[in-house]
């Protein structure tokens, strides 16, 4: 079963902690089960690549790797800074995420 996490996939998330600590950057990809988060030119990784059909050119390549989703938080598009989430239910019956500093809905919609 999957777990719902704080962030989806096209989020602006800034890292917390670590020594990427105060960077922002745009989720890739969520892997909820392994609680993991792919977060665009964040935890760049050097990986030694062999040449295969896709990849004609091998050699050393730098990409992102993944980070616990517990090192990052949402940022608010309203306030513009890092914040908790939590879930409000609208009138129609549907569930958004909400900012906890300002109270403003994250979700478009």
């Amino acid at each position: 079963m999957a777990t719902s996490v704080h962030v989806r996939k096209g989020d602006t998330v800034a890292v917390i902690t670590g020594r990427e600590r105060g960077k922002r950057g745009k989720v890739l990809r969520v892997s909820p089960e392994k609680g993991r988060v792919l977060v665009e030119h964040v935890n760049m990784v050097k990986k030694h690549q062999r040449p295969t059909q896709k990849l004609r050119q091998g050699g050393i390549i730098e990409r992102e790797g993944a980070m616990a989703l517990s090192n990052v938080l949402l940022v608010c598009s309203r306030c513009d800074k890092a914040s908790r989430t939590g879930i409000k239910l609208l009138a129609d019956g549907r569930k958004v995420r909400m900012c906890k500093r300002c109270g403003e809905s994250v979700d478009k919609g």
